[in-house]
């Protein structure tokens, strides 16, 4: 009976020291010939309104829903006012009275759970990143073409396409996507966020402004090495390296595309009965 406790407790043990072991993801175990490959999440077919995501363990379809009319209006127009800062900047200068602040809709604030890395107690993770919009799949390749067109221009001219790009957003950009870039994970380093949306492609993202809102997302990754690629998925790497090198200038390589696909979009705006993280999505 004694031997019989040891090996159960010795048979716990191993398991309780093997789950710690997986929880632990080393900087080398996503990176195959250079390239990563997500295996969480599939990028939805053209015109398809759901995205197919492996969420805590289980694969499952999550609808997609479009950017509400007030959610358009705050993010383009918040958009629009960091030009407007910039182009008093390049006319004024130094006596310039506004500068870019880090509230607003460029900088999203984005929490995720997955794995721990081997430096950390815990997988939960927050961070903020440079997000922007994505073109509508049939208006991707035209508006690279614009922007390879103009990239060299000078600031001035680029700043004038941006806000004619804000201006009529609507129109060109795709309504239940927002785009960002990793620009940090590579083999022999990893950060948190990258780890957690490899392992676990859910995540809510927030923005620090009045009014505010708070989208929780399937989030795709998209290494441009990747030979698997679809031909849309190349053009969207394409385009949000692009567009990011368009305003800070060119990068040595590009980056891993981060996708981020809306699930459930609510009003965290204080102060008003009407918001206070309600949700607003169907």
């Amino acid at each position: 009976m004694e031997n019989l406790i040891l090996i159960i407790l010795v048979i716990a043990l191993m398991g309780i020291l093997s789950l710690s072991a997986e929880e632990i993801v080393l900087p080398q175990s996503f990176f195959t010939d250079g390239y990563c490959v997500q295996e969480t999440a599939k990028t939805p077919a053209h015109g398809e309104k759901s995205i197919q995501a492996k969420v805590d363990g289980t694969w499952q379809v999550f609808p997609l829903v479009d950017f509400t009319v007030s959610f358009w209006e705050w993010n383009a127009s918040g958009r629009k006012e960091y030009l407007d800062i910039f182009r008093e900047m390049l006319e004024k200068g130094d006596q310039a009275t506004r500068k870019p602040q880090l509230s607003g809709p460029h900088n999203g604030i984005i929490a995720t759970y997955g794995a721990r890395r081997k430096d950390s107690q815990f997988a939960l993770n927050n961070a903020v990143k440079g997000m922007g919009f994505l073109p509508k799949a049939e208006k991707l390749d035209e508006l690279i073409a614009l922007l390879e067109k103009t990239k060299s221009a000078p600031l001035a001219e680029k700043l004038d396409v941006l806000d004619s790009l804000y201006s009529n957003a609507r129109d060109v950009f795709a309504a239940d996507r927002l785009v960002s870039l990793e620009l940090y994970s590579e083999p022999g380093y990893l950060t948190q966020t990258f780890i957690n949306q490899m392992v676990n492609p859910a995540c809510a993202v927030v923005w620090m402004d009045i009014p505010t809102y708070k989208i929780k997302s399937i989030v795709r990754l998209l290494h441009p090495e990747d030979p698997k690629l679809t031909d849309y998925e190349r053009s969207v790497v394409k385009y949000i390296n692009l567009i990011h090198s368009y305003f800070h200038g060119n990068f040595p390589r590009d980056y891993i595309a981060a996708v981020y696909y809306s699930v459930e979009i609510y009003d965290s705006s204080p102060g008003r009965k009407d918001a206070r993280g309600t949700k607003i999505s169907n």
